[in-house]
């Protein structure tokens, strides 16, 4: 079995541009009515990291569970 990873968000450091949202292949990330970015499928993730990788404010960690 392979790890779980969280997907842990810096709120402060998110300006609601979207690109993880666009890049996720499962369709994990959602921005919420607010326009703050949210997991809203994280059984789906695929720990593809692209959200981290394409963040431009490294607002996004994805931090691997035992």
């Amino acid at each position: 079995s392979k790890n779980k990873a969280k997907i842990e968000i810096n709120q402060a450091w998110c300006k609601s541009c979207g690109i993880c949202v666009d890049f996720c292949p499962t369709d994990v990330l959602e921005l919420d009515i607010t326009g703050k970015l949210k997991v809203v499928e994280a059984d789906a993730c695929i720990n593809c990291m692209l959200c981290e990788l394409r963040c431009p404010d490294f607002a996004i960690e994805i931090v691997e569970e035992d």
